[in-house]
């Protein structure tokens, strides 16, 4: 059966990746775009490498410049990031029956409720899956094991998830997404462990 993953070339989106991979599944990663900013190279780069289909999906911008409102109304992003989220796997829905991706227990954006889950499945038929029942410490010893990372702080050049679009249109707008989105460390899938 043909999963889905959201993919940005990060750990927790590879490492959901393999496990799908792993329990039998046809996996393909999936990049999203909206047209402001090529953000999906870093996931094309980590893709190839890893060894799965991938594909970059181009969506609806205003689905983006949404987002980008509710970020600007809020001064926040996490609304606007849960936006996306929310209608992209409404998207995928629509073309997959098992869509997956790397949230985990900690994460708070993007993050479905549990109810939120529930709804999706039982609306649209699929399966959707995740890492909310592993831990940072755990996502982090197994990737660790499994892959080599390249860690660096969060911009526009390393990293395939809807922030990097976001931080795009914020900028053409005149606003400073230094301010708005808290600094962070990115991780990037490069190549396997040779034990792998």
């Amino acid at each position: 059966m043909k999963a889905a993953v959201l993919y940005s070339g990060g750990k927790d989106s590879s490492l959901m990746a393999v496990i799908l991979d792993r329990l039998g599944y046809d996996v393909e990663l999936i990049t999203i775009n909206f047209g402001i900013f090529n953000s999906s190279i870093p996931a094309q780069e980590s893709a190839k490498s890893l060894g799965f289909k991938h594909k970059v999906l181009n969506l609806d911008k205003t689905i983006l410049t949404d987002a980008v409102d509710m970020i600007i109304r809020d001064n926040f992003p996490n609304n606007g990031i849960n936006h996306i989220h929310h209608m992209v796997l409404e998207h995928l829905a629509d073309e997959y029956q098992v869509i997956a991706d790397g949230t985990r227990r900690e994460d708070r954006i993007p993050k479905l409720k549990f109810s939120e889950i529930q709804s999706l499945e039982d609306r649209k038929g699929i399966q959707y899956l995740n890492l909310t029942g592993i831990g940072y410490k755990t996502i982090n010893d197994t990737s660790d094991r499994l892959f080599t990372l390249q860690k660096s702080e969060s911009n526009i050049h390393n990293s395939s998830d809807y922030e990097m679009e976001i931080r795009v249109l914020l900028k053409e707008k005149g606003y400073d997404t230094n301010e708005i989105f808290p600094q962070h460390i990115q991780s990037r899938f490069i190549v396997w462990n040779e034990n792998e």
